[in-house]
């Protein structure tokens, strides 16, 4: 492990514990009632017309995060492997998954190299919000996706627009400008990334992935301006000035994108 995986790696480790506010005994008890509804439905609509029935699929979830959407797609029938780079975000998704005796895999590994998954395996490869910001290689990750994936499996990303980063998103009066589109990185002591569409398409393209689909969105309401833990208790009208594009420039904009892609047998 390099010394910059090594360093994120550390950082989420210690931020684990603050994420555990996203698996609640509550948010847990909602996505058994309903695994589709921790989704989107712009996403809940993906999922339905490309995978159509997840039970029997094999799904890997890259960077799981919080393990919400893995717990989901078990719940749906699938058989989920959950890898993300953080072993102790692994451990309390693998406690929670114990609870509930759930047969799932947590396996920790980088999204870019996925040394420790086997080729041809998965019908499905998801990649949650909040994952691309940290991929250093783009064509390797893309690489390994298609390697791992299964003759007509699909890959289903859902992340922050790259029209998002240039703007400061605290300012919601007044488009503030941070930096150039083109300026992508690295950023910071941990090099993180604002890829734009381009380097993303491109890159999956050039790996042999065929692009079927791409869906730009707003924010759903409730979530990118504000927790989504903390929305319920804020006041109706402010929360809602976020979500318009009167009150707030931003809103304009797409603020999410979905891309899914296809593995087709040569």
């Amino acid at each position: 492990m390099d010394s910059r995986t090594k360093k994120i790696k550390e950082k989420w480790d210690v931020l684990s514990d603050d994420w555990n506010r996203f698996r609640t005994d509550q948010v847990i008890t909602k996505i058994i009632a309903e695994p589709y509804s921790y989704f989107r439905p712009e996403l809940q609509g993906v999922f339905k017309k490309y995978v159509k029935d997840f039970k029997g699929k094999r799904v890997l979830v890259l960077g799981s995060g919080s393990g919400r959407a893995a717990f989901a797609f078990h719940l749906l029938g699938a058989k989920v492997t959950a890898s993300d780079l953080s072993e102790k975000q692994l451990r309390y998704s693998a406690e929670i998954a114990k609870r509930h005796n759930w047969d799932m895999e947590f396996i920790c590994d980088d999204a870019v190299t996925l040394t420790r998954i086997k080729s041809n395996e998965y019908d499905l490869i998801y990649i949650p919000n909040g994952v691309m910001f940290w991929i250093n290689d783009l064509c390797s990750m893309y690489t390994n996706i298609k390697r791992v994936l299964r003759n007509g499996g699909y890959y289903i990303m859902y992340d922050m627009h790259p029209f998002m980063p240039p703007f400061e998103f605290d300012n919601t009066d007044k488009l503030v400008l941070k930096k150039d589109y083109n300026s992508t990185g690295p950023f910071g002591e941990l090099t993180t990334y604002n890829w734009r569409l381009q380097d993303i398409l491109n890159s999956m393209i050039s790996s042999g992935l065929c692009l079927i689909n791409i869906e730009e969105m707003n924010a759903a309401y409730g979530t990118f301006w504000v927790d989504e833990d903390k929305a319920d208790d804020m006041p109706k009208d402010e929360l809602a000035r976020f979500y318009d594009s009167k009150t707030n420039p931003l809103f304009a904009l797409p603020q999410c994108l979905s891309l899914v892609a296809q593995k087709i047998k040569p």
